[in-house]
């Protein structure tokens, strides 16, 4: 197995205050982190690679920590999260499929087993590529009010060898999200979905 070879990490944290409305009572903070790693599997084909998910493994559980230490130290505050992964020319788009697992799995076991699938998304790109991470409640994934996805890229990453992977998280629904749905006070909590 691979050792996970990092180059940087970086977090980002919104604090939003309103959108042209009422102010909330408390905040909305959004936060992302993006790990730029070596690709080991860049620029040629590999049949067996799903043995690298367990490399993946702590860094998923740092990253999730860095998300929770950047939202305030609390993980009952959050309420939303998803994950994604941009692969680097050299790659290929399975490359970023490792990092459903270990990624979703790190945050869901940080939050107290979360019962929510964790929303994802690929692509590969070159440096300065972005990707919109989905957002959905950690316990029910047809809570509307916390569908969202946050916005997230590097100038100067991934480069051909390597990958960008990336987590999310959440303190609350959009902001004067009032299109109705399932409400979070609502969550039965019983299957992921309701």
């Amino acid at each position: 197995m691979t050792d996970v070879k990092l180059r940087k990490i970086v977090v980002s944290v919104d604090e939003i205050f309103h959108e042209g409305g009422p102010p909330p009572a408390v905040p909305l903070r959004r936060a992302a982190v993006v790990a730029v790693i070596e690709n080991p599997f860049a620029g040629r084909y590999v049949e067996e690679i799903a043995s690298y998910m367990e490399a993946l493994r702590p860094l998923g559980l740092e990253m999730a920590k860095r998300l929770i230490d950047a939202l305030g130290g609390d993980p009952a505050v959050v309420e939303g999260y998803g994950k994604g992964a941009i692969v680097g020319a050299g790659g290929e788009l399975e490359h970023a499929a490792l990092w459903h697992n270990p990624g979703g799995y790190a945050m869901r076991e940080l939050l107290g087993d979360a019962k929510a699938i964790v929303p994802s998304t690929k692509k590969v790109g070159g440096p300065g590529t972005h990707l919109d991470i989905p957002i959905t409640h950690i316990n029910a994934s047809y809570v509307r009010s916390h569908f969202d996805a946050i916005e997230v890229g590097i100038n100067d990453a991934p480069r051909a060898n390597e990958m960008a992977v990336v987590l999310a998280m959440t303190t609350g629904s959009r902001i004067h999200a009032r299109v109705g749905g399932l409400k979070a006070t609502e969550i039965k909590g019983e299957d992921g979905l309701r």
